[in-house]
């Protein structure tokens, strides 16, 4: 056992001796590169408007909701195209009809809800699907939507979801 061992010791002493003995020196140098001559890979900023942009205050500009001053109820609507997804606001007056890709809404009633925990709004709408020809069109949704339960969907359709966000004018 202890021969094998010492056999294995001097084969590796051997491999190792001629690897060392018949290898050439072929590491080769790169220069040092100064740093002080490199050239920034950006641009510059200009230092004149870098000290007056700091001495004037910066103004940010906000966004404004301008309130409707009508009489007339509108519905706010928030509607997904899923194969798309993309997203549209759509405002309806009571008793209008917006159409929404294949889907025509319309909001008959809309008011506040006055609860503790979650207040929010109620809008009644119906939704019809003109996808299919037919001339008895029955609606896809006929009920009440709420604002406060963002996670109840009411449309069940496999392209278009809608959210009731508020009601204007209340």
């Amino acid at each position: 056992m202890i021969l094998g061992k010492i056999r294995f010791i001097f084969f590796l002493f051997v491999l190792n001796f001629f690897n060392i003995s018949f290898s050439e020196d072929n590491i080769t140098t790169i220069p040092l590169v100064n740093l002080e001559n490199l050239q920034p890979s950006f641009e510059k900023e200009n230092s004149e408007n870098k000290n007056s942009s700091i001495n004037e205050n910066i103004n940010l500009k906000e966004k404004v909701v301008v309130p409707i001053e009508t009489k007339e109820i509108r519905v706010n609507i928030v509607a997904l195209d899923k194969i798309t997804a993309k997203t549209s606001d759509i405002q309806i007056m009571l008793g209008e009809i917006k159409k929404f890709g294949l889907l025509e809404i319309k909001a008959l009633q809309c008011g506040n809800i006055e609860s503790l925990t979650e207040p929010g709004h109620a809008a009644y709408i119906q939704v019809k699907d003109l996808s299919e020809n037919k001339n008895d069109q029955v609606f896809v949704f006929n009920g009440w939507t709420f604002s406060a339960s963002t996670t109840l969907r009411p449309l069940d359709h496999p392209v278009y979801d809608f959210w009731l966000i508020s009601c204007d004018n209340v």
